[in-house]
């Protein structure tokens, strides 16, 4: 194999194997090449390890750039008025690692309800699936999802549920998301 286009990383990192979803040791000087870079995160091919990696943007000075912020809730993060439209942005920056097209524009967002949270602001419940059942990524996308729900302003508590019905299809993309994917 050629390693055209590698990388080798500046120190050890804990990534995530796709499509599994554990947690996977890639130590200092391995040769990774990134196949997507997307709302925060890395997809990486490790030369020495076979198979996809998701790499956090927080390690992302291990690949040499420097390290996005993860997104993190606030205590003031409930405070403030709730804006739907921005809980919809915010989950159109969750990719799954191996498709470069945001949850939201792959169909995989259900539903997205408000209500009033006890505690004030708001608590959001989302319904999202995946494009497979065996995908082991799926936890991974939903705590991503979540996390960022949590920055925004309204936003008290958030919960995103893995849901497998009505099953996912292509049918359900975008045409934003059709297009990216060469579809249209």
């Amino acid at each position: 194999m050629s390693n055209e286009g590698f990388i080798e990383l500046l120190r050890d990192i804990v990534a995530t194997r796709i499509p599994s979803g554990e947690d996977f040791p890639l130590p200092t000087g391995t040769p990774v090449l990134i196949t997507q870079s997307l709302g925060g995160t890395f997809t990486v091919h490790a030369g020495n390890f076979p198979g996809l990696y998701r790499i956090k943007g927080g390690d992302a000075d291990a690949l040499g750039k420097d390290p996005l912020p993860e997104p993190t809730a606030t205590a003031a993060a409930a405070d403030g008025p709730f804006d739907e439209a921005a809980a919809w942005d915010q989950l159109r920056n969750c990719y799954d690692p191996e498709i470069p097209v945001n949850i939201v524009d792959l169909g995989l967002i259900y539903s997205l309800d408000s209500t009033d949270s006890p505690s004030g602001g708001k608590r959001l419940s989302v319904k999202m699936t995946l494009t497979a059942p065996g995908c082991g990524m799926g936890p991974s996308i939903a705590a991503d999802a979540k996390q960022r729900l949590l920055t925004l302003p309204g936003i008290a508590e958030a919960e995103v549920e893995l849901v497998w019905d009505p099953p996912w299809s292509p049918d359900r993309i975008s045409p934003a998301g059709r297009e990216r994917l060469g579809m249209e």
